[in-house]
């Protein structure tokens, strides 16, 4: 049986002192993240201020390689 990973995005914006935010909506595609882009961008923002979409695993993805114990596993 072979696993399968589907990727989720994400928008993040950047602050120009390296702080950043990750926006709490996902994205199904990076199609639909970079859509978002589009009219996050229409509205002027702060100089330095940057926004990207960053891929992450998806929240119905099995945690395989997962080493750290879960609350229902006892540490030993």
């Amino acid at each position: 049986m072979s696993a399968t990973v589907a990727m989720v995005w994400y928008m993040v914006v950047a602050g120009p002192q390296g702080g950043m935010v990750v926006l709490p909506t996902a994205f199904d595609t990076h199609d639909q993240c970079n859509g978002a882009i589009t009219e996050y961008q229409k509205q002027p923002a702060p100089a330095g201020w940057s926004v990207q979409c960053i891929p992450g695993a998806s929240p119905y993805a099995d945690d395989l390689g997962d080493d750290e114990p879960s609350a229902a596993e006892p540490a030993q």
